[in-house]
């Protein structure tokens, strides 16, 4: 029987995360094809797939290639009508998601990707009640979404010289200009196992924060109209001086400096894959609901 469904999870020593997930969504793994890509693990991460789940199919980089390299080969290898993209680190809280996927695809022709909710942090939330509703938004977060495949096969690959962080807008705009919509899936929960706090004081703080700042720029530069890239680089830069720089944050000027340099070298790349917003596409996807990354419980009440 055809699958409809294929789950897509990079990974690169995490071992111990990936494991956690596949144990919390073993029981969809008869319904739907599996591609784990363990870009350059040097933990095991391989053997560790061969040895407890032989039905998943396993990519591998010897070499690490980056998550946006890998995210690409697998959706372009991708052969059923949807595929669903999981971090290594997230799972599924809602039992029967892929009916609830399957049926918002059936009856709106026009979404072509279906962002999850989701919740971060590290212990399960106690409740899962929302008063949330599906809506066209902006966007989806890399953790937890779906694609419809034809939608996929329409715009071009995720930029992979953005190297991690950004790759869901860029997909976001090129959506956006073939008018094919994104919906967010508040029936559909996903927990993130992430303490959102810790990762400031984490090694590889100065680093992330360079790579989204860096991102956040190339999507001006390859989208904005030109008009707005002034005043937008301008508020970027003010908000990291006022919100970090200024209360002490110093190790920011670093990653302000590092990115900077990184726009300045895209610069060829960025001329070769812009696909501008007009001024009236750009008001009207400013008008959309931005894309929905953070849920928090709720009260019934």
């Amino acid at each position: 029987m055809k699958m409809t469904f294929t789950l897509l999870i990079t990974t690169k020593n995490r071992l111990s995360d990936l494991a956690f997930t596949l144990s919390k969504i073993s029981y969809l793994l008869q319904d739907v094809s599996c591609v784990i890509f363990d870009d350059g693990s040097t933990d095991d991460t391989s053997k560790f797939v061969k040895d407890n789940y032989p039905n998943i199919t396993l990519l591998r980089n010897q070499v690490s290639k980056g998550l946006i390299h890998c995210r690409n080969q697998m959706l372009n290898q991708t052969k059923t009508d949807f595929a669903i993209s999981l971090d290594d680190d997230a799972h599924f809280i809602t039992d029967n998601a892929l009916p609830l996927i399957l049926n918002h695809f059936a009856v709106n022709s026009n979404c072509g990707v279906l962002a999850f909710r989701i919740y971060w942090g590290l212990i399960e939330p106690q409740t899962i009640f929302t008063n949330d509703v599906s809506a066209r938004v902006q966007g989806f977060v890399g953790c937890g979404h779906v694609w419809r495949m034809k939608a996929w096969q329409t715009i071009p690959n995720y930029p992979s010289w953005f190297v991690f962080y950004g790759e869901e807008e860029f997909a976001s705009y090129e959506l956006f200009k073939k008018n094919i919509e994104i919906h967010y899936l508040p029936e559909v929960l996903v927990q993130h196992r992430v303490d959102v706090k810790a990762r400031k004081n984490n090694a590889d703080y100065i680093l992330r924060l360079r790579r989204s700042l860096r991102s956040g720029w190339y999507l001006y530069f390859l989208f904005y109209p030109l008009s707005m890239i002034p005043k937008k680089m301008g508020y970027s830069i003010w908000m990291q001086l006022k919100l970090k720089i200024f209360k002490g944050d110093l190790k920011v000027f670093q990653a302000i400096t590092l990115g900077l340099w990184d726009l300045i070298s895209a610069i060829p790349k960025i001329i070769k894959n812009s696909n501008r917003l007009s001024k009236e596409e750009y008001i009207a996807y400013n008008k959309l609901p931005d894309a929905k990354i953070y849920w928090q419980p709720e009260n019934k009440n």
